[in-house]
């Protein structure tokens, strides 16, 4: 991963799925050709259900018709992982970052965004940690972050979804990440703080310590 140089920061607010898709393949892009330097997006979305390259079709516990009337878009992506659930109160990232050292690099990246992760949820009164048996970020034996990557051209896309203030029902349509007995917690669970503009500056300064990088607020340069 590079450091040093400053990154860049988006925050679009509440922007659909597709959207944000097409944002990140467009990113990608950019910064495969060096157009932009790493970029963290951070963003909501309304509610959705994504399945990972990784998932087996129990883990989502009702039919597509059924997510349908819940009013919740089902999406199968690229990214690692099984099934989880974006939504209203989550802050959601996409560290659109280039990777230097290959497989090593994707592994030191997931446990970096870990870390980050860990660090901003302390700032806001919640100790969390890691557990050795899967992927994400755990307060106890609850999950309350939830990671899945993807890497094109050396560049990761995808991320992770933080639970703020989410409404944890949403996860009993599912085996959140493919964990059939997993609870999922939030923030406001956990009795952290969460204010939104609060918790996105903790999430920064997070990722700035770190990946020891600066990141400022700019747009996407035309191509």
């Amino acid at each position: 991963m590079s450091t040093g140089s400053p990154g860049l920061l988006l925050q679009p607010g509440r922007v659909a799925y597709e959207t944000a898709l097409e944002l990140q393949h467009r990113l990608v892009e950019l910064r495969r050709r060096e157009k932009v330097p790493d970029t963290l997006v951070l963003l909501a979305h309304p509610p959705v259900i994504t399945i990972g390259r990784n998932a087996g079709p129990e883990n989502l516990l009702v039919s597509e018709a059924e997510l349908e009337r819940r009013g919740a878009k089902l999406f199968r992506v690229e990214r690692g992982g099984d099934v989880t659930y974006h939504g209203p109160g989550q802050l959601v990232g996409y560290p659109v970052f280039r990777l230097r050292t290959g497989s090593v690099g994707v592994r030191r990246f997931v446990e970096a965004v870990e870390a980050a992760l860990i660090r901003a949820l302390a700032g806001l009164g919640v100790t969390a940690g890691l557990d050795p048996g899967g992927i994400g970020v755990w307060v106890g034996p609850r999950k309350i972050a939830s990671l899945g990557v993807a890497v094109r051209h050396g560049v990761t896309f995808h991320g992770f979804a933080l639970n703020v203030t989410t409404d944890l029902d949403w996860f009993r349509l599912m085996n959140p990440c493919g964990m059939a007995r997993v609870e999922m917690t939030s923030i406001e669970r956990e009795g952290g703080v969460t204010e939104a503009g609060t918790v996105r500056d903790a999430v920064v300064r997070a990722f700035e310590m770190e990946f020891e990088r600066s990141f400022l607020p700019g747009a996407i340069p035309a191509d």
